[in-house]
């Protein structure tokens, strides 16, 4: 098929494609405007130093490395229910039940960085905000116990009177992706139909299919006009032979 047979064939079905596209992005934009639960992040940074033993603050290159390997335990013992427990106990006008807590909260950390993030997803900006606070106050608290080691500092916490944006609501973005998933599922199925549709529709196809016959006689094609125009002349040529004389048995 030549490229010219392609836009044929997107040309003939266009109202299928731009259907399609007009439903699906109809259908986006009502999902991402009405029926979407804002979803937002609230962050909290701490840092992983290690002191050394005598108290004071120098630090080497052996105390750090040490620091960014006890991050990946770290992160496993924030998620605990040995830490999940203690906030839901110290805090219990969270209304978030340990696992809950557990399920919602994160704990990323760069390569090489003693700084580890925290963040924590709600519905609403402020509670995931006191929840994430209130992780990071437990962690540093419990830490020495579980670790027998006092090297968490909290660097930031979340700011319960922010108003960020929701991570999960980007309309335009939405329908951007919508139109152009859409519009390549519109166009594969347009070339589909046309693939599985073995009707002849044009002499350029007739010829394509008989290549190796030989053809015997041409039907050309007429227009509505071309009918009625034979039709009334015929209507004619009945008229002039009604007219005409004709002989009788008796002369």
């Amino acid at each position: 098929m030549e490229l010219k047979q392609y836009f044929r064939v997107l040309q003939k079905k266009w109202w299928l494609i731009a259907s399609i596209v007009i439903i699906a992005i109809t259908a986006t934009g009502v999902k991402s405007f009405y029926f979407t639960t804002p979803v937002y992040a609230a962050n909290a940074k701490l840092i992983v130093n290690q002191s050394s033993g005598d108290g004071g603050a120098s630090l080497n290159a052996s105390t750090i490395q040490t620091s960014i390997f006890l991050i990946n335990s770290y992160k496993e013992i924030i998620k605990s229910s040995a830490i999940m427990n203690k906030v839901v106990e110290e805090y219990p006008n969270l209304g978030e039940s340990a696992w809950q807590l557990s399920a919602k909260i994160s704990v990323t950390s760069a390569n090489n960085s003693q700084v580890m993030n925290l963040i924590y997803q709600d519905t609403s900006y402020a509670n995931a905000a006191e929840i994430v606070n209130a992780v990071s106050t437990v962690f540093k608290e419990q830490i020495p116990h579980i670790m027998n080691v006092d090297n968490i500092t909290i660097l930031s916490e979340a700011d319960p009177a922010a108003s960020p944006a929701p991570i999960n609501f980007n309309p335009i973005m939405n329908l951007f992706i919508s139109f152009a998933v859409s519009l390549m599922l519109a166009v594969g199925l347009v070339f589909l139909l046309d693939y599985l549709d073995d009707t002849v529709k044009s002499e350029a196809e007739i010829l394509e299919t008989l290549d190796d016959v030989s053809v015997l006689a041409v039907v050309g094609m007429m227009s509505k006009a071309d009918l009625k125009k034979s039709a009334r002349m015929k209507a004619i040529q009945k008229t002039k032979v009604g007219d005409s004389p004709y002989a009788t048995l008796n002369q």
